[in-house]
């Protein structure tokens, strides 16, 4: 009897390994020139793997910036909105994936924002127009955005995916198709180009046109 249930307990571990095993995924994205890209975001769709639990995240306010300038989440992501300047904020946004504003405050607002609708948000502060910063909400269970270097490291069970890449200077901030990629069991080494509109001046800081002209490109963003 003993041998038949570990025989039981051999099957059913067999059968879930593939289901549990995750190979690593790394990722090195560039722009058109061959640099490496910061804050670009990847994602990868596949018919494995949903978040489980609570999701939650924090958009800080630091040396009037926000921080980190581009965040990526799942639907259904609680953001809290941290201001950790000895200034006072005032957040907004009038992106169709998530319209909100936090009225002026200092330290952290006590209730986090849902943003359960994919798509682009675009941020900014009304007392400080250079503050731009971007949180892409996103319905695929595998995502991240790139460090300083280009890079990014995703773990996914073996199997197909369909990629998706995104950055502030997408052409009219659109998410670009990345192709379908296959991670083998010993993972793999994917290399991303990615094509940016031109920056505006290099000022210390923006117009006060800033968000507005960012808002207008996110405008076009489709959400589903």
């Amino acid at each position: 009897m003993a041998r038949f249930f570990y025989s039981l307990l051999m099957i059913a571990a067999t059968c879930a390994s593939p289901l549990l095993s995750a190979a690593p995924v790394q990722i090195q994205v560039h722009d058109q020139n061959g640099l490496p890209l910061a804050d670009a975001v990847v994602t990868l769709q596949g018919p494995i793997g949903q978040p489980a639990g609570t999701l939650k995240a924090d958009m800080d306010q630091r040396d009037q910036q926000f921080a980190p300038h581009v965040l990526a989440v799942h639907t259904g992501t609680l953001i809290k909105f941290p201001n950790s300047d000895n200034i006072r904020h005032q957040v907004y946004s009038f992106s169709p994936a998530k319209r909100f504003e936090l009225r002026l405050y200092e330290g952290t607002p006590s209730a986090p924002v849902l943003f359960d609708k994919p798509g682009v948000v675009v941020l900014g502060c009304n007392i400080h127009d250079w503050m731009l910063g971007y949180v892409y909400v996103t319905d695929d269970p595998r995502f991240g955005v790139t460090d300083a270097q280009g890079q990014l490291m995703l773990e996914a069970p073996t199997g197909v995916y369909h990629a998706t890449l995104w950055h502030p200077q997408a052409l009219d901030m659109q998410p670009v198709d990345g192709a379908q990629v296959t991670v083998p069991a010993k993972g793999l080494k994917h290399d991303f180009a990615l094509t940016l509109q031109a920056k505006p001046g290099q000022a210390t800081a923006a117009p006060p046109s800033a968000f507005g002209d960012a808002f207008k490109r996110a405008a076009h963003e489709t959400a589903q």
